[in-house]
């Protein structure tokens, strides 16, 4: 078949590597514009770019979608099917009705929980045990079109953002070309889903980065695991200054949330804080205008004592 691809960041080339070395035939990508990134605002492309123009694939960067110029620009591509990975808008009816097949979606989680922007994040975030991927018939809802495939994996107590969307990527990589094989074959199978369980899955919004110790230990943990490495939970040191937390763990202690109840300099370090039940310890941090350093390190250029409080 003949695939327009859409989609922007690193899941989305993931994905698209895979499509690229199936049967099928990516005909044309469709991503974001290039962004400034870095320190110094260089201006860069997205992975999906770099990724197509390698293998010689036109890409096109609209800055919006819903113009008449990129619907005739889509309408001479005449695509069997559009496959959508992480593009980032909200894909406007013409989109959905150019192709022979429609289009297919490719969602990181198991719907209908976590439909919306931040589905990773907010599984890890509330604790679940388990998450995965999903491929979808595309409709004009927010992710509620019809299932074709799913696959699942747990989540540990030790994953983070990270660690869930490396996996997702890997299995979003597997089954995309599995689906358009079964659709090519006039077999795939399409399950209505059902709102029975369904849950949104929010942008992350700045104000959840900052952590609040009041909350159960677990319930810190599982907030910190999912906004690293990117947002990046925080707090703040009695001075003011702002402490990026890059890696922590759950602890045994108590005490009155925020407070440091222990200090440690050996190895990799560790800061431990009272919750409002148990406690976490913090091992790898950012301190503001600094890299990333182990709690050791910090200790030994911090004024930081036991019994002082984080956070304002």
């Amino acid at each position: 078949m003949n695939v327009v691809f859409m989609g922007t960041p690193e899941i989305a080339a993931t994905c698209l590597s895979a499509l690229l070395s199936s049967a099928h035939t990516v005909t044309a990508v469709v991503t974001q514009p290039d962004k400034p990134a870095g320190r110094n605002y260089t201006l860069t492309p997205p992975p999906v770019k770099v990724l197509a123009a390698s293998h010689g694939v036109p890409v096109v960067q609209p800055e919006k979608i819903r113009t008449p110029e990129f619907e005739a620009w889509l309408k001479a591509q005449a695509p069997d099917i559009i496959v959508v990975v992480a593009y980032g808008k909200i894909l406007p009816k013409f989109v959905l009705d150019t192709p022979r097949y429609g289009c297919i979606n490719l969602h990181v989680s198991l719907l209908p929980r976590w439909r919306g922007a931040a589905p990773m994040q907010r599984a890890i975030m509330a604790g679940d045990t388990e998450t995965g991927v999903t491929v979808m018939y595309m409709d004009e809802g927010l992710d509620t079109g019809d299932i074709l495939m799913t696959r699942a994996f747990p989540i540990a107590e030790t994953d983070t953002f990270e660690t869930v969307h490396d996996r997702s990527a890997a299995l979003g990589a597997e089954l995309l070309p599995q689906a358009l094989d079964l659709i090519a074959a006039g077999n795939a199978p399409r399950q209505k889903q059902s709102e029975v369980g369904m849950t949104y899955a929010a942008k992350i919004e700045k104000s959840e980065c900052e952590i609040d110790f009041s909350r159960p230990a677990h319930e810190v943990d599982c907030i910190m695991r999912g906004l690293t490495p990117i947002p990046l939970p925080f707090t703040y040191l009695p001075g003011g200054k702002l402490l990026k937390v890059v890696a922590a763990r759950r602890a045994a202690g108590s005490g009155a949330p925020g407070t440091v109840i222990e200090l440690d300099t050996e190895g990799e370090g560790g800061i431990t804080v009272a919750c409002g039940e148990g406690a976490v310890t913090l091992t790898k941090l950012r301190p503001e205008g600094k890299g990333t350093m182990t709690a050791a390190a910090f200790l030994r250029g911090a004024h930081l004592a036991v019994g002082e409080r984080l956070g304002r």
